[in-house]
């Protein structure tokens, strides 16, 4: 059966469909990046949909799923660990970044849930940056005076100069309220901080087939990132995308398309 459509999960994830769904066949599940959504991979999605049955969700906090105060790796993970479970017991998972993290969270902790994993641009470490400059940015700005995306990207100009990260942003502006709102639950992310540039303390190690892809432009796994990987991810192998930074998926599609069909057909 051919299908795409949106849905939740209980009251928590909202989650868009792709695909066919094959009874056996385990569903490929992806998990977005902080301040994103699940429609950030709907070309992959859909191009992952023509021989999987894809649930690209929307994190907690993000998009049109439930907000929360509690932002952390455990809860993440728990959140993708039920979309398993009502689909089946198993799954491949794919993540990115903030989604990347969860996604090993959960195959370390509940290593039954994944059949392969896929981790993009992220290694399981903490990280030194803070993202809230961004929040900060996206508070400051007087959402009453808003009539357009135009506007907002116009005035968001102001503390965030690359015009490839408003409009990602701006993705999760919801001009359809009066003022505009966000689809981001800012508050939850910035009391969390800490905890989305971290990483949870852990010796578990997952013997599963893993593939991390990384922007060859991209300081996201160094050498320090890739002895973790080695550490908690024994068989796992990692790419290097060409000419890509930190958002692969957006900058080289079709090698990262490529790369991870290619991996998932291998199981």
């Amino acid at each position: 059966m051919r299908f795409v459509g949106t849905g939740y999960l209980g009251a928590m994830l909202n989650i868009i469909s792709h695909g066919t769904d094959l009874p056996g066949t385990p569903p490929l599940i992806i998990a977005h990046g902080l301040f994103g959504s699940a429609r950030n991979w709907g070309a992959l999605a859909r191009r992952f949909g023509e021989t999987l049955h894809v649930l690209a969700v929307d994190m907690r906090n993000h998009g049109y799923s439930a907000h929360s105060d509690r932002h952390d790796y455990p809860a993440l993970a728990d959140d993708l660990a039920k979309v398993i479970a009502a689909h089946g017991g198993q799954a491949y998972l794919l993540g990115h970044s903030m989604g990347g993290k969860a996604a090993m969270w959960l195959a370390l902790t509940a290593p039954g849930a994944v059949r392969r994993l896929v981790v993009a641009d992220i290694a399981p470490v903490g990280y030194e940056h803070s993202q809230m400059p961004v929040i900060e940015a996206l508070r400051a700005l007087d959402l009453a005076a808003i009539t357009s995306r135009r506007d907002a990207d116009t005035a968001l100009a102001r503390d965030i100069e690359d015009p490839g990260v408003r409009g990602f942003l701006l993705q999760s502006l919801d001009l359809s309220t009066r003022p505009p709102g966000w689809k981001l639950n800012l508050a939850a992310l910035a009391a969390n901080m800490d905890k989305l540039t971290g990483f949870p303390e852990t010796d578990a190690r997952w013997d599963g087939p893993a593939l991390f892809l990384a922007g060859a432009d991209s300081s996201y796994v160094d050498a320090r990132g890739e002895a973790a990987i080695a550490r908690h991810f024994p068989a796992a192998r990692i790419a290097r995308i060409a000419n890509a930074g930190h958002w692969l998926h957006a900058e080289r599609p079709d090698a990262v398309a490529e790369a991870i069909m290619r991996f998932l057909a291998e199981g």
